[in-house]
């Protein structure tokens, strides 16, 4: 009696057979599509049953991934709205100190019968390009003369100051940027009210503020402004933020800051078109001090009068000295010098009346 294996482990032809049979199928398959393009299709369509698949296989893998997203975008809205919070409370105490501030001096300006201060005068300015010497911060604006440009006027962005006009010509204009190393702006700490002048860095792209003394109210963080004292620049415009504070060994400390103007990114500027005008000196005093103008007017000393000289006697040479004259004390006045001693005109000169005739008898 015969036993034949089940039909599951029947092997049928050899692995050998199978394996070459295979291969040369996927040879044919590969020259096919290599040459004719055929399975194009077939791929497309293997893609798209499979697709399916895919998304179920990678579902446990995105879900683990979104929830782990989601608990750390969680945490960090979480904070942000703390931080947020936070912040809105500390400005909304500055935005109360502001408007008390605002009212505060709008009624002292009526008081002292002071002039609001108008909106400074300005125009939009395209940055062309920038200058050709490397070792120098300027650019060149599409403004010039023809658009009332002059020699002086500050230039500023949203943020703050950019720099100075430096040379106009009939269509354009050049300015030297803040940072450069010929550079100066008086500033103002905006939290202490310490003034100084702060000096560009040239191609670093910072600001100094030196000779600073060691016990100087300034701190990091602290925002300059400009203090309107050099008569170009107006006052309250920001200027840079300081990033460093160095205490030297000697009198002077270095104080390091960042403009906060985009100097290097913006296209557009404005040029402010008038000079903050500082007032005139008050020209100089003719009338008197106030300490002379209520003092008596001085009068000369009466002298007594000098006695005269006696004639000089007949036969008298001029040039002798004058004797002394008598006083009135019975002692002798001294004798006038010679330089001194009264010149005696000489007698005028008068006709002799004729002697009258002799009588005869």
């Amino acid at each position: 009696m015969e036993y034949s294996p089940p039909p599951l482990f029947k092997q049928g032809a050899p692995a050998r057979v199978k394996v070459t049979v295979f291969a040369l199928i996927a040879i044919i398959l590969l020259f096919v599509d290599a040459r004719m393009g055929l399975l194009a299709g077939v791929r497309q369509v293997a893609a798209t049953v499979l697709y399916p698949l895919q998304m179920a296989a990678l579902m446990p893998r995105e879900a683990l991934a979104n929830m782990d997203e989601y608990f750390s975008s969680l945490s960090t809205l979480q904070k942000e709205v703390q931080a947020l919070k936070h912040q809105e409370l500390a400005r909304a105490q500055l935005l109360q100190q502001a408007q008390f501030q605002m009212a505060e001096n709008a009624h002292l300006r009526r008081l002292m019968a002071g002039k609001q201060q108008l909106p400074v005068q300005s125009q939009m300015a395209e940055i062309l390009y920038d200058a050709r010497d490397p070792s120098t911060r300027r650019i060149v604006i599409n403004r010039g003369s023809r658009d009332d440009v002059t020699l002086g006027l500050p230039v500023i962005d949203h943020a703050g100051v950019v720099g100075q006009v430096t040379r106009v010509f009939p269509f354009t204009a050049e300015v030297t940027l803040l940072t450069d190393k010929d550079q100066a702006i008086p500033v103002q700490v905006l939290r202490s009210g310490l003034r100084s002048i702060i000096y560009g860095r040239g191609n670093t792209g910072l600001l100094d503020l030196r000779f600073v003394a060691q016990d100087a109210d300034i701190q990091v963080g602290d925002v300059l402004v400009t203090s309107g004292l050099d008569g170009m620049y107006p006052a309250g415009l920001a200027v840079a933020r300081v990033t460093q504070v160095e205490k030297a060994t000697g009198s002077f400390g270095r104080v390091v800051g960042q403009p906060l103007a985009g100097i290097d990114r913006n296209r557009q500027v404005l040029v402010i078109m008038s000079h903050s005008g500082l007032p005139p000196r008050p020209a100089p005093e003719t009338t008197p001090a106030a300490g002379r103008r209520n003092m008596p007017k001085m009068t000369p000393v009466p002298q007594p009068p000098l006695p005269a000289a006696p004639l000089p006697a007949a036969g008298t040479p001029a040039n002798a000295p004058a004797q002394a004259a008598p006083s009135t004390n019975g002692t002798a006045a001294p004798a006038l010098p010679p330089a001194a001693a009264p010149t005696s005109t000489p007698p005028a000169t008068t006709a002799t009346a004729p002697a009258p005739a002799a009588r005869t008898e």
